[in-house]
């Protein structure tokens, strides 16, 4: 009789599909760490004795060439975006036994080349490439002798595998929440007009409305990711006459700046004119009077995923290709409270 094939190795994520949770639930549960209850811990305990699932805490003879190191090139300078990301790639990487190796691109291909050849140097088993926001960019350089995984900025080379929120259906999320509170007269705010996140959250909101037969209030208007663009966009609408009763705004920042302008102009947010946002940025949700409703683009989740595809490309010396997408949620609070 022939030898047997050696076992794939299980990982956390075959063990939450098993499970019927995320694999941010699972590191959870089985490390020990963050708020899971009791019987979704009991139950990702037993899909992983089901599975014979065990965390890399050690290099195994089959893998001894790995040197349980990721390589990390982030392109967000100030961390809002890449420090959740992270969180949730450090869950799932020293779960398996992975360190992270950081360092800043800054968005510069040139430094972000010369960062890749150093961590090439440094043997590290796997590449995660985090961006500043939601946008397609140009691929790295295609041979690199480990997987790369991309996350929140994705490649434009489609044989590349990304990681992204779900931007479309999250700005659909905010357009069906306003309207299931009886606002159906709808302006949208965002960032420079191209910027990919900016484009795919207004094209997404028509898309919402229109499903209901409505188009928006005014055309959309595009400037900065910045409170003054948000105190300026709602001071125009107002000037120029726009009847409105709600605001969707491309992030957090540009919406605090909208709730701002409206209350200087005595228009009562939420009674006259709902305000949502968009990242769930606690500085600026939480400093927001009212506090604003956002959708959360579970950015903990999206490294989560990378982590996951990066250690299964490891494993099996092949990723696979394409942009996964991930749900975002909904948060609801005062700023679009019903009337």
């Amino acid at each position: 009789m022939a030898p047997s094939k050696p076992a794939k190795r299980v990982t956390s994520a075959d063990v939450a599909v098993r499970a019927g949770v995320s694999v941010s639930t699972v590191s959870k549960a089985l490390s020990g760490n963050g708020a899971v209850s009791r019987e979704t811990r009991d139950r990702v305990l037993a899909a992983a004795k089901q599975l014979g699932f065990t965390a890399r805490t050690t290099t195994t003879s089959r893998n001894a060439r790995l040197t349980q190191t990721i390589g990390v090139i982030t392109s967000d300078n100030v961390g809002r975006l890449t420090v959740p990301v992270l969180l949730g790639a450090t869950e799932t990487l020293a779960m398996n036994g992975f360190a992270l190796l950081l360092l800043d691109g800054r968005g510069d291909p040139i430094r972000e080349q010369q960062f890749i050849s150093s961590l090439l140097r440094r043997n590290v088993d796997g590449i995660l490439m985090t961006g500043a926001g939601e946008f397609s960019r140009e691929p790295v350089r295609t041979d690199v002798p480990v997987p790369i995984v991309y996350a929140m900025a994705w490649s434009k080379d489609p044989a590349d595998s990304s990681v992204v929120p779900d931007d479309a259906e999250g700005a659909r999320m905010a357009a069906r929440h306003l309207l299931a509170t009886s606002r159906e007269r709808i302006v949208f705010v965002s960032g420079p007009e191209r910027d990919d996140a900016s484009r795919s959250r207004s094209a997404a909101v028509e898309e919402a409305l229109d499903e209901h037969g409505l188009s928006l209030a005014s055309p959309p208007v595009f400037g900065e990711w910045s409170e003054r663009w948000g105190r300026q966009a709602a001071a125009q609408f107002v000037k120029s006459g726009v009847d409105f009763d709600g605001v969707i705004c491309g992030n957090d920042q540009i919406a605090r700046g909208v709730t701002e302008a409206l209350r200087d102009q005595r228009i009562d947010v939420p009674g006259r004119v709902g305000v949502i946002g968009f990242d769930n940025w606690d500085v600026m949700v939480e400093a927001s009077r009212p506090r604003l409703s956002t959708i959360d683009m579970s950015l903990r989740e999206v490294g989560n995923i990378a982590a996951g595809l990066l250690l299964k490309g490891i494993e099996e010396q092949h990723l696979e290709p394409g942009i996964r997408r991930v749900d975002c949620q909904l948060i609801i609070r005062e700023s679009t409270a019903p009337f």
